[in-house]
């Protein structure tokens, strides 16, 4: 288990640099488009039905991409850049840079550390910021908070409001009603959208199940957007278990509904391989789906691993279409795929323009 927890460790310190799109039915019968980034600095719009790059446009400033989120109408992508010290919103259509929000002012530096959303009608834009104040022999460290933006501000934006917020926030989703915002940390936190109120915190860390040790949980991809269900793997040792034996760890599967607010954690194997990222059948609830070296579908009825097929090479994002039939996964590489959801055979696969590595930009599904 420590192998697993360094490994994450030395994800986040090299550079985990998660966000809020929605699946309004309004959009129905709109087409379905993917989004993602990739270094130095661009943004990507990718036809999801044939792999086509239809629109590729520079970030403005200095790189490297991270988190990533889109408007409501599929028009706006929002990308944690410029070291993650600005989000830049970029017009799908044209290139333009219609949004900028530079978070470090006089001698404080502010991070957007990985958490950032759009609100469900797509007036705001909510990010976990960790700043700290440089002084001349010392690095002074202030209290981690989320602000609150305008994503009409324009490219000199402003919070309009800040609140604070527990440490080590990964991801922040807004509840279909747009009411809470959803931060997922050492506990499932529900933050009140107007007040930055914390209406409740179930625990993760603390999470006291008999027999388990502590969770390992890395969430670093906000792919709510189809299923309107956040979902992350989690790692985890028994403590009734010797150390050598097979089931000594566990893999499991965190769920946040984002209507309901109901959380869940399901063990659905012995740990036998590394997970990243992993999301929802919208379709079909019951059916989930993980990746890194291998893409892995999960029955959520029996908890089993009911289908594994070996990639090429390690991919960290991982999202789904509307229709529930295709299975999208990015990061890591240049390169996005696409595969049967049903028999996880591969439909198509293309390179992003510029050949430079995705990392740990988001991978979001859009219709519009």
């Amino acid at each position: 288990m420590r192998a697993f927890r360094n490994l994450f460790t030395v994800i986040a310190i090299g550079g985990l640099a998660m966000t809020g799109l929605t699946g309004c039915d309004d959009l129905a019968g709109k087409k379905e488009y993917l989004v993602t980034a990739n270094k130095p600095n661009s943004v990507h719009l990718i036809d999801a039905e044939t792999g086509q790059v239809v629109n590729s446009f520079p970030i403005p400033g200095d790189g490297a991409p991270g988190t990533l989120s889109v408007s409501p109408d599929g028009d706006v992508a929002y990308v944690i850049t410029n070291h993650m010290e600005t989000i830049s919103g970029i017009n799908l259509d044209t290139g333009e840079q219609v949004f900028r929000a530079d978070a470090s002012y006089d001698n404080v530096r502010v991070k957007h550390m990985f958490a950032m959303a759009v609100s469900r009608d797509g007036e705001e834009i909510f990010s976990f910021q960790t700043p700290v104040r440089i002084l001349p022999g010392e690095y002074q460290v202030m209290d981690t908070q989320i602000a609150v933006y305008k994503t009409d501000a324009g490219i000199d934006a402003k919070p309009v409001r800040v609140f604070p917020a527990p440490r080590q926030i990964s991801v922040l989703a807004p509840s279909t009603d747009g009411k809470l915002i959803y931060g997922l940390g050492p506990s499932v936190f529900a933050f009140d959208a107007k007040t930055g109120e914390i209406v409740s915190a179930h625990p993760l860390r603390e999470w006291g199940r008999p027999n388990y040790g502590v969770p390992d949980i890395l969430a670093a991809w906000p792919h709510y957007e189809v299923a309107n269900v956040l979902t992350a793997p989690y790692f985890v040792p028994r403590t009734d278990k010797a150390p050598d034996a097979p089931d000594a760890f566990k893999t499991g599967l965190l769920t946040i509904d984002l209507k309901t607010g109901e959380v869940t954690t399901e063990d659905f194997e012995n740990t036998s391989h590394l997970i990243f990222s992993s999301v929802l059948n919208p379709v079909n609830r019951n059916e989930a789906y993980g990746v890194y070296t291998k893409l892995t579908k999960i029955d959520r009825v029996a908890n089993v691993v009911s289908n594994r097929i070996d990639m090429e090479h390690t991919y960290y994002a991982i999202n789904v279409s509307h229709d529930g039939k295709t299975i999208y996964m990015g990061g890591t590489m240049e390169d996005v795929v696409a595969h049967n959801a049903e028999t996880l055979e591969r439909t198509w696969a293309v390179k992003l323009p510029g050949g430079g590595d995705q990392g740990l930009s988001s991978l979001r599904v859009v219709r519009r």
